[in-house]
């Protein structure tokens, strides 16, 4: 039995054996094209998109705790007298509103840390200019700074006190010292942090040493005084509450002294939250005006 071979140009040879498996098979309006596949799973577009608001997701945290919170609270698990409760304690934030006084420590508490950030930021940002700026600044300024700020500012409350008496002065003057290192370092480390190769190009462009100060050094330099002033204002309002506490008669740190004389938890944690919130507060008005002066430089915001 013998097997004959069609030869390439054949008639005989069928063109559909030899095509593409997915291929159509003809018409009598001619062959159809060959579509390629698409393996890729379909997924709606309205799927894909869908993202939980970055609002929502920030606030699913507190709301679970204080959730779990009034969740201990009622069942008895916290009692009133180690922790109250958030219902109690928002009721007791309502009373010190209506009757005036929590405004009225908020307004002190505010012209304390306004007043120690004030002198904070102008001394600490000045010796930090005269350190970066100049190197016998630095050999006359540095050392000094580097062994005060080493010194715990609360342990200088005695000696504040002997110093200033027992009125706004000494209060001012912790939160003062608080402030002044944190801004000092971070100012300092902005300014010789500066590239080389920006000065050299501003030398080359022919701007004076003032030219290079106010156009290169300073503008490089304030990422790192926003960061320090980020961590001042924290700092600030930690000093608050030590200066607060040591023979005020007004302020938040005074309220939350009464509330310890006669076991008031309710008044304590009203007091902290709200040395929270203006904490917060201040942390994103200080971002808000980093992002307004940055806006030259790009950053990494997440994925």
């Amino acid at each position: 039995m013998s097997i004959s071979h069609a030869p390439p140009d054949s008639p005989e040879t069928d063109i559909s054996e030899t095509s593409h498996p997915n291929a159509a098979e003809p018409t009598a309006l001619g062959p159809v094209p060959v579509l390629p596949l698409d393996l890729e799973p379909i997924v709606p577009t309205s799927s894909r998109h869908t993202r939980v608001p970055r609002w929502l997701r920030r606030t699913t945290g507190p709301v679970l705790l204080l959730v779990l919170w009034q969740l201990l609270s009622s069942t008895g698990v916290l009692t009133a007298d180690v922790l109250a409760s958030p219902g109690r304690i928002a009721q007791v934030a309502g009373d010190l509103i209506s009757d005036g006084s929590l405004t009225s420590a908020m307004t002190t508490s505010l012209q304390r840390v306004a007043g120690g950030l004030l002198l904070g930021g102008l001394i600490g940002t000045g010796l930090a200019l005269v350190a970066g700026l100049f190197r016998i600044g630095e050999d006359i300024v540095d050392a000094p700074v580097q062994m005060l700020r080493t010194v715990p500012f609360v342990g200088l409350i005695p000696l504040f006190i002997i110093w200033f008496g027992i009125g706004e002065a000494p209060k001012i003057a912790i939160i003062t010292l608080g402030v002044t290192f944190p801004l000092y370092l971070n100012v300092y480390a902005g300014i010789r942090g500066v590239d080389a190769q920006l000065i050299e190009a501003g030398e080359s462009l022919g701007l004076s040493r003032w030219g290079l100060v106010r156009h290169v050094i300073l503008p490089g330099a304030l990422p790192g005084a926003m960061t320090g002033l980020r961590y001042s204002l924290g700092i600030s309002w930690l000093a608050l509450v030590f200066a607060e506490q040591v023979n005020a008669d007004s302020g938040i740190g005074f309220l939350m002294v009464q509330a310890r004389d006669f076991l008031r938890t309710d008044v304590i944690v009203v007091c902290l939250i709200v040395y929270a919130f203006l904490g917060l507060l201040a942390d994103f008005i200080v971002r808000s005006l980093e992002r307004l002066l940055l806006q030259w430089r790009p950053t990494f915001t997440g994925r």
